[in-house]
């Protein structure tokens, strides 16, 4: 071999390993950026497994998880992707589009705001998302509210639910049979109909499958209640219902990035302080 391909030749053995180490810190970084450093992590509740190309087209997926560390728990803050991206009637999974809010209700709970305060299993000693917040707004008259920010799920002027006055709601676990009557129809069709794959037509106050009055349900998925720290209007639970265990992503952990949302200047004492 001549001088100039012993050249080329060690020269591409230096560019191949170049792109092998590389690719191994590259690989490296990136799997502690979301796995260990990122600001949420996925390993905590169990990593999803799916087909990602298809959620990236928008395409309906099968979620497997792998077992966690911990579950949600109440009170954790949790980054899940938007349950209504693109339509309010259908839940789907967007990749990247996503929420940070507090568990405010776990499978199996009864959850109920009285006078704008969460309160679980009848349980009111215990204090749910940002009590603070809440005793705020527990203070302010309904006509103090912006329009379209006192009303709340599920948008029945029966029920009459709002910000300050919610439920009883009981939120279902894998497993759980439940009554579909008037209020527990309206309660949980959109989940149903996630869960089912197909919208179910509203008759007469009762869901039909194929045509058939629907009577009860048993749930296949676990399901939680969010809430979000600032409390009054804030894009959560009270106004788009319950979060299907697959849209689940990690536990957040870490500020990283705070603007002011009136201002738009960044808060920098809030950045890389632990979310607690």
């Amino acid at each position: 071999m001549n001088k100039t391909g012993k050249i080329v030749r060690k020269t591409g053995k230096v560019v191949l390993n170049l792109f092998y180490y590389t690719s191994i810190v590259v690989s490296g970084f990136i799997v502690l950026r979301v796995f260990v450093f990122g600001s949420y992590k996925i390993l905590a509740y169990g990593a999803r497994l799916f087909d990602l190309f298809s959620a990236v087209e928008g395409k309906e997926v099968k979620v497997k998880r792998m077992p966690g560390y911990t579950r949600v728990k109440h009170n954790d803050v949790v980054v899940f992707h938007i349950p209504y991206p693109n339509k309010r009637d259908k839940i789907e999974m967007h990749m990247l589009k996503y929420y940070i809010k507090r568990c405010i209700g776990v499978p199996g709970d009864t959850l109920r705001i009285v006078n704008g305060i969460y309160s679980v299993n009848a349980d009111t000693a215990k204090r749910l998302g940002n009590y603070e917040g809440e005793l705020a707004m527990s203070r302010k008259p309904k006509k103090a509210f912006p329009q379209g920010v006192y009303n709340a799920f599920p948008g029945d002027t029966v029920l009459n639910w709002n910000i300050k006055d919610f439920g009883p709601l009981y939120i279902p676990r894998k497993g759980d049979r439940i009554t579909l009557d008037r209020t527990n129809a309206l309660l949980y069709k959109k989940i149903i109909e996630w869960e089912k794959g197909y919208p179910l037509p509203w008759e007469n106050d009762t869901l039909r499958d194929n045509g058939n009055p629907l009577h009860d349900y048993t749930f296949s998925h676990n399901y939680y209640f969010m809430g979000g720290d600032r409390v009054e209007n804030s894009r959560d639970s009270r106004y788009w219902g319950l979060l299907p265990d697959d849209l689940v992503v990690g536990k957040a952990w870490l500020v990283w990035k705070s603007v002011d949302t009136r201002s738009g200047t960044s808060r920098r004492k809030r950045i890389l302080k632990k979310i607690e």
